[in-house]
């Protein structure tokens, strides 16, 4: 099959709009394009979804993939448990909900009670959990709630016992989670001031500040605790120690991995004790044995260690050196911790006690993730979720006290997986750098270059791209389809290093990493140029924006989602400026420099370009989709073949982030047929 003919693209407006870099001019002639709600805006908006549609709709098997996603998708999901106050919580999908219910039970396995059900709270299911924080006596819920895929929230207070809110609602909270008073009379969260009309996408996001909010009382009556005016890129996420004594602040600055770490004794109003005083590393508050924190910091450690200080005598000492593989995580149970480490991109836990001794390995289920560590410090007892490509997400227990791991809760899949199986290869990079990329397909695939392949990457802001199940790839897969997932720099699959060999000047890597795994799979057989489509989404849509850009001939076909297109412009809004530590400014000379010499949207010529689907939310408050829309607009002007080049704009949508299911079912088969009819 192939492509039908498309309608010819919209005509869009082009205006002399420049700007000045260092001294050199850039034209921006979409610039119109940014304000979201003008009436040209909407116009161009509706145009390209006409058209769009129209292709799309006439793809012969859009009907039914959708009827199989619809299939395959319609199966129970749980996350893993959590234990909070002698209570259990968990959440949960029976199948195509549109969003995930919070349950609440006596034990583990207990089928429990619905505490929160979002999907009662709008009729088009695009009202969704974005946070939930327990109070110590698992008395009190506080959960924030996003509309239409929106990064700003609004915290609300559920009473457990009868399951009804209290009058408590706190809006204009951003990139924030609650942390409750010992006693439960309150919580910690972070907002911004209300952006004002029409500003919700033009406008920075700065000066955040942290608040107490006491319950039974509004909004203007929490108590501020700190704010930086001075510094206003400063956010601040608080978290209280298990016993209850300490106040620990987390304060970030944008995206990069580096951190302070401010701590106060609970009910103290007086100066924080700067535990980490400099930006240069990052540090995780692990817990606490009364004056005794520990973190996990890649401080002189580019793949992790965990470490303690003592807040009386400010010594510090190693618990657990570094290693030879990344550390990711560690859980602090009762007599130790529970250490989380990437090998070759896939999960290995490993019990030690409170020296770091005495290490036990834990037998996983096989080569995938581990995607939740539940535990406290007084207990043995220690909840996760364990998936892979071909293992959906599946609870488990894990006992300390013996190493025994045991399933609490399995899904039931409608589908046969044994026919698939997974591989993991490693490309050689344009300097030599080995590159991981798992490929899944067919058992016994003949490899003679002829299958249709998905090639997914991302490679950024420290991201590890780790085997998981995604049972909309099913549909994929069953139709002759093979998939490789790409572990390119720019991630955290090998640590800091590993990241920073894909930031700022070094970003042309990320993008060397993700063209060589493309030859691999050319040379090894799995596919050939007309073959392969890639896929990425944010930070990856800037991926397959470059790639599309410098190799167009390695590819078939393109699928980029929310991307970041224009690298000269990306701080301007909202919180884009958090993003300068991966990518650099364009503000700088030397930053503009490389930005513009791999920005996708400033480095598009006229030539035949394979067909293209640009996907965005004309209200994505993360990456607005402005990106989208120039960037469909000049390639669509200079696009030199007759390959389609469309813009699918989902209205009332965000980034992505809690989009109902019946919203993802409709995009992923508008993907998949578009990528099949694309590349069959």
């Amino acid at each position: 099959m192939a492509l039908p003919p498309a309608p010819p693209a919209p005509t869009v407006r082009r205006s002399d709009h420049t700007d000045t870099y260092h001294g050199q001019v850039v034209t921006d002639p979409y610039r119109w394009l940014e304000d979201a709600d003008s009436p040209e805006t909407r116009a161009f908006v509706e145009a390209q979804n006409t058209r769009t549609r129209r292709v799309l709709g006439a793809l012969p098997e859009r009907a039914k993939l959708l009827e199989r996603l619809g299939e395959l998708w319609d199966f129970p999901r749980r996350s893993a448990v959590w234990q909070e106050g002698g209570a259990f919580f968990q959440l949960r999908n029976s199948g195509l909900q549109n969003q995930f219910v919070l349950y609440t039970m006596d034990s583990p396995t207990d089928e429990g009670w619905v505490l929160l059900d979002p999907n009662a709270l709008s009729q088009d299911g695009t009202v969704a959990l974005s946070g939930l924080a327990v109070s110590r006596d698992a008395s009190r819920l506080a959960y924030a709630v996003s509309q239409g895929g929106s990064d700003w929230q609004e915290w609300r207070v559920r009473d457990v016992s009868s399951g009804q809110d209290l009058p408590d609602v706190l809006p204009d909270s951003k990139f924030s989670g609650a942390s409750w008073l010992p006693d439960g009379s309150g919580f910690f969260y972070a907002r911004y001031d209300r952006p004002e009309d029409g500003q919700r996408l033009s406008g920075a996001n700065l000066n955040q500040r942290l608040w107490l909010h006491r319950l039974d009382t509004g909004q203007d009556a929490d108590e501020l605790i700190l704010e930086r005016p001075d510094q206003p890129e400063w956010g601040f996420g608080s978290t209280v120690t298990e016993d209850g004594q300490w106040l620990i602040i987390n304060v970030w600055k944008g995206t990069a991995r580096q951190n302070l770490i401010w701590v106060r004794p609970i009910g103290e109003n007086g100066a924080f004790q700067e535990v980490v005083a400099e930006f240069g590393a990052s540090f995780q508050f692990v817990g606490n044995e009364g004056s005794r924190l520990y973190f996990l910091t890649d401080d002189h450690a580019p793949l992790g260690r965990l470490i303690s200080h003592d807040l009386q005598t400010g010594e510090r000492q190693d618990i657990v050196p570094e290693g030879q593989h990344r550390l990711l995580g560690a859980e602090l149970i009762s007599g130790g911790f529970v250490l989380h480490t990437l090998e070759d991109a896939s999960s290995r836990l490993t019990l030690v006690d409170r020296h770091g001794q005495n290490a036990r390995s834990v037998p996983l289920p096989g080569l995938g993730t581990v995607d939740a560590l539940n535990g406290h410090s007084d207990s043995h007892e220690i909840f996760l979720s364990f998936t892979s490509f071909l293992f959906p997400a599946t609870g488990y227990r894990l006992d300390a006290a013996d190493g025994s791991l045991t399933p609490v809760w399995a899904p039931e899949l409608a589908a046969d997986l044994g026919g698939y199986e997974v591989r993991q290869e490693f490309a050689a990079s344009a300097d030599g750098t080995r590159v991981p990329l798992f490929i899944v397909a067919r058992r016994n695939l003949t490899l003679d270059g002829s299958h249709p392949t998905l090639l997914y990457g991302y490679g950024g802001f420290d991201v590890s791209l780790t085997p998981a199940f995604d049972v909309s790839r099913l549909a994929w897969l069953e139709a002759g389809g093979v998939l490789a997932v790409a572990n390119l720099r720019g991630g955290g699959e090998y640590g800091e290093r590993w990241h920073r060999a894909g930031t700022r000047e070094r970003k042309q890597n990320v993008f060397d990493d993700f063209a060589a795994c493309a030859r691999f799979l050319v040379t090894r057989g799995y596919t050939s140029p007309p073959h392969l489509g890639i896929e990425g989404g944010s930070n990856g849509g800037l991926l397959v924006g470059a790639t599309l850009t410098q190799h167009p001939e390695l590819i078939g076909a393109a699928v980029a989602h929310v991307g970041v297109m224009d690298l000269l412009r990306f701080q301007r809004f909202t919180i884009g400026w958090a993003w300068v530590s991966d990518y650099g400014s364009s503000d700088d000379a030397q930053d503009f420099a490389v930005l513009r010499a791999y920005s996708p949207l400033h480095n598009l010529t006229p030539l035949a370009y394979p067909p293209t689907l640009l996907t965005t939310g004309d209200h994505d408050d993360r990456v607005v989709p402005a990106h989208s829309y120039k960037f469909a607009a000049e390639l669509q002007r200079v696009q030199q073949g007759e390959a389609p080049i469309l813009l699918r704009v989902q209205t009332q949508a965000g980034h992505g982030a809690g989009k109902p299911t019946r919203l993802v079912l409709e995009e992923k088969a508008d993907v998949y047929a578009f990528l099949l009819s694309a590349l069959s």
